[in-house]
């Protein structure tokens, strides 16, 4: 039994999903572990962060029903674009329903997510029915499910409790479920992948409770296979400059986590 210290390339071998076995082995090979959130309401915008950006992430994590001028086009030329940087398309739905109406969400209305999104997330609290629903839909289309285990807003109501019910629900669907949301590493299964948002190269928080945690201790001492960046990039003055700091701080700490291994 390896451990989560192990290689992203080991780890991709206990897979049951292969799209997670697919996101390893890009981590591997591209040497990234970021994940660029753009949270942008701009067509154009959202086009030219993953253009500009994506050669140095492994995922770019989208809100597309915020973008104000949204077109079926923006999603084909997102899909070009994930072809062209190899990264993958996180859609951050957060899908909360009974999994008859999940399923309607995410193949049709107006955004017809499963037809471009290679990863999307829920929650669990519906129950095992919300997965049930969704991989009904994913399965097909090789997607991957991402379960909200734990989040980075203070005073959120992710208690041990209720993160523990989240892994036992997705270990029944590990070939769609590939991981989890979350502040801390869950399993020492090594076929988890562990996303962590709420990073910043400096710890803290903003007005609205989002707490900031560094890509070293989420790495290092949480356990994180995958760093989540939104503010600390697109915010900065040279967001391309940034994301490179963040993607060396992310891929340094995940090998020394490896020499710690």
């Amino acid at each position: 039994m390896i451990t989560l210290r192990n290689s992203y390339a080991q780890r991709a071998h206990y897979c049951l999903s292969p799209l997670a076995k697919n996101l390893f082995q890009l981590m591997d090979e591209k040497k990234t572990n970021l994940a660029l959130s753009a949270d942008v309401t701009s067509a154009m915008k959202l086009l030219e962060l993953a253009d500009q950006l994506g050669p140095e992430i492994c995922m770019l994590k989208t809100h597309i029903d915020i973008i104000s001028d949204f077109t079926p086009d923006l999603t084909q030329q997102l899909r070009k674009l994930a072809l062209k940087h190899r990264f993958m398309l996180f859609e951050d739905r957060k899908f909360a329903d009974i999994g008859n109406t999940v399923k309607h969400q995410y193949k049709g209305g107006m955004y017809h997510i499963a037809d471009w999104a290679d990863v999307v997330n829920a929650h669990s609290l519906p129950g095992p029915g919300i997965i049930k629903g969704l991989a009904d839909v994913g399965r097909r289309k090789n997607r991957g499910l991402i379960l909200l285990a734990e989040m980075s807003s203070a005073g959120h109501l992710m208690h041990a409790d209720y993160i523990q019910s989240t892994l036992k629900m997705a270990e029944q669907f590990a070939d769609f479920v590939i991981g989890f949301i979350t502040q801390h590493a869950l399993s020492k299964d090594p076929h988890w992948i562990n996303l962590t948002p709420g990073i910043k190269l400096d710890e803290g928080s903003d007005s609205l409770d989002q707490q900031y945690t560094t890509p070293q201790k989420a790495i290092l001492e949480h356990g994180s296979d995958i760093i989540i960046v939104g503010r600390g990039i697109i915010a900065a003055v040279d967001p391309l400059a940034e994301a490179k700091k963040y993607r060396e701080c992310g891929w340094e700490s995940y090998l020394l986590r490896c020499q710690r291994g």
